[in-house]
């Protein structure tokens, strides 16, 4: 009978610090993606399913692609990134990505999947402004307490609410006025600008205001300053160099919905 050869095989061994409903989860051998998916996926249901946990949570050096893949195909969903949070050497960091399950998250089948995927895929924010109009032709723009370009009415669209619903709301918020948007003037990709990340922009067409709704309005007073009423070439000095290309686009061909990038037609 032959005896083994080599060092002993080791087994993977996952810890579970349990505190007030919550597990965190750490392991110490250095295994491949298909076995600590496996095993997180078994622990995961023995903590949560079995009525112990409510949230089963841990923490992972960016650089471990491998870790990451595995707790993802346990059903983990990623919550967040801590930057720069783990000294790597004595004048280096990384970030780390913070995982977690929930009792309440459907883990397996269809549901499970795209959850999980929702989790890591990128994510753009989305704004939605408002043209109006008046008798005279010239837009309306307001002036912000939070920055020194000027804006059209409108802004960020809340998660789960649709563009529509999130100009008419901001436009409530702003102005204090029920508006019926019409058509779609423009789709705009947005590049990173002071510190935001990219974002699409979409400009709805608030039709013409008579002057009882500008009589009516009411301004918000913590975000907004004063309103101007001006031709494209009056406001193009106060607004943003993109916006004032988007903004001579829309006076130039009114029709239509233009698509568009930092406020041109792409090339």
């Amino acid at each position: 009978m032959s005896e083994p050869t080599g060092p002993p095989a080791r087994e993977l061994k996952i810890q579970v610090r349990r505190a007030d409903g919550v597990g965190t989860l750490s392991w110490r051998l250095a295994t491949s993606s298909d076995e600590l998916a496996r095993a997180l996926s078994a622990v995961g249901d023995d903590a949560i399913l079995g009525g112990e946990l409510r949230r089963l949570e841990v923490s992972l050096p960016a650089s471990d692609r491998v870790a990451r893949r595995a707790v993802l195909r346990a059903g983990f969903r990623q919550e967040g990134v801590r930057r720069l949070a783990l000294r790597t050497g004595a004048d280096s960091y990384e970030d780390v990505v913070l995982y977690a399950r929930l009792a309440s998250d459907v883990v397996h089948g269809a549901t499970g999947f795209s959850g999980v995927m929702n989790s890591t895929l990128p994510r753009t924010r989305v704004i939605a402004h408002v043209l109006f109009r008046r008798a005279d032709g010239r837009f309306l723009f307001c002036t912000t307490t939070f920055k020194e370009d000027w804006e059209l009415p409108g802004g960020v669209v809340e998660p789960r609410e649709s563009p529509r619903a999130g100009a008419v709301r901001e436009v409530r918020e702003e102005l204090g006025i029920d508006v019926t948007l019409g058509p779609l003037l423009a789709v705009d990709w947005l590049p990173p600008w002071l510190g935001w990340d990219d974002a699409v922009e979409l400009i709805f067409d608030g039709g013409e205001l008579d002057e009882s709704q500008i009589r009516s309005f009411q301004l918000e007073a913590h975000e907004i300053a004063e309103v101007h009423w001006c031709t494209p070439e009056e406001a193009a000095p106060h607004l943003r160099p993109g916006a004032a290309r988007r903004l001579a686009v829309l006076a130039a061909s009114p029709g239509g919905t233009h698509y568009l990038e930092d406020g041109a037609p792409p090339a």
